[in-house]
């Protein structure tokens, strides 16, 4: 789907990775009346850092008077205001369609940046894409709400990592069994420790399994030569 606006370009860009200080708007030499963004390709999927922009299409009344022909000084200056200008009105843009939830989960995660969880929840979160921070965020809202731990533990487990499996051991210590069937790698460790960091009850372990699985009698799956990892 093509980007429209400058809030839902700066919105994919976020998705790629990229900070809003990575986009400049300038004004497009040649643009539709009928589009705010002046891309090369209408339907390109990708974020170009430098943005082609009909300011006029909804700002008119803001910028009618910038870049008048007769006024041939100050040109950078001109393309700075521009620049600035728009990224502000995004964020206008963003913030009315929001609604209290989306806010709330901006709140948490800017909380989560301020340290407020903890160092290791501040490092960690920047092992998540964007998405995977915002399934994190609204889990701890739901934690505040419910405090089904062990439930959402599991949920937000589930949404980082498909098919992972989780077991609650049935003898009296209290101890999960996390099996993930992915490659150990330090960004997916990260991400488990921010896990049980926020969501896992206090008096609780958990055991993480990676890529292989522990075996299971009468699980044929599960007792494959080279396959098992041992409990």
């Amino acid at each position: 789907m093509a980007m429209n606006y400058i809030w839902d370009l700066l919105i994919k860009a976020e998705d790629e990775g990229l900070s809003k200080k990575d986009i400049y708007f300038h004004l497009a030499e040649a643009y539709s009346p009928y589009m705010e963004l002046s891309p090369q390709l209408l339907n390109a999927q990708y974020v170009d850092q430098h943005v082609e922009v009909n300011p006029y299409y909804r700002y008119y009344g803001i910028f009618n008077g910038l870049f008048h022909p007769d006024h041939t000084s100050d040109i950078e200056f001109r393309n700075y205001l521009l620049d600035t200008g728009l990224h502000f009105l995004a964020e206008i843009d963003r913030m009315q369609g929001m609604n209290k939830r989306e806010f709330y989960i901006r709140f948490i995660l800017r909380e989560i940046k301020a340290d407020v969880f903890g160092t290791l929840v501040r490092d960690n979160i920047h092992a998540f894409t964007k998405k995977e921070q915002e399934i994190v965020a609204l889990n701890m809202l739901r934690l505040y709400r419910t405090g089904e731990e062990i439930y959402l533990l599991k949920d937000t487990l589930k949404r980082l990592f498909k098919n992972c499996m989780i077991y609650v051991k049935s003898e009296d210590q209290d101890e999960l069994l996390l099996y993930i069937r992915q490659k150990q790698t330090a960004q997916n460790e990260r991400k488990v420790q921010l896990v049980q960091e926020m969501f896992l009850p206090i008096g609780f372990h958990m055991e993480v399994y990676w890529q292989y699985h522990f075996g299971i009698i009468d699980a044929e799956e599960t007792m494959k030569l080279d396959r098992i990892a041992l409990y």
